[in-house]
């Protein structure tokens, strides 16, 4: 099963998107409020996936995914945002987000995205079922 952590400041958020995240099979094993707490997540329980919020209060996201590619170049860190600005998409670019996800977030395209980027493992997941 695939693994994830959801990192955002709004509690609310990282309950809805867990839940909706865990319905559609995966399992959520770490939620965070901060960009701090993503990292030290992400150490701690080694996900399959990380989706992470760019503007938090204290660390933010962009701190948060800097720290990621020094931990694990290759880890998979899917942005969420509200952001449209070609600043904040450039500045993903460069940190080599594996992929942006732009609120309000339709949960089919996240599926999708997940598909790209873990493709074993949903398709093993999906064939379980």
């Amino acid at each position: 099963m695939t693994t994830v952590i959801v990192v955002d400041d709004d509690k609310n958020t990282v309950k809805i998107f867990s839940e909706y995240l865990q319905l559609k099979g995966l399992e959520i094993i770490g939620r965070g409020y901060d960009g701090q707490e993503a990292v030290d997540l992400f150490i701690q329980l080694k996900p399959d996936v990380v989706f992470l919020d760019v503007m938090m209060d204290g660390h933010d996201g962009f701190y948060a995914l800097e720290k990621i590619r020094e931990i694990r170049n290759d880890a998979i860190v899917i942005m969420v945002t509200a952001d449209l600005t070609n600043d904040t998409g450039d500045r993903l670019s460069k940190l080599n987000a594996s992929a942006i996800v732009y609120k309000p977030y339709n949960i089919d395209q996240i599926m999708k995205t997940i598909t790209k980027l873990v493709p074993l493992k949903i398709d093993t997941l999906e064939r379980v079922r």
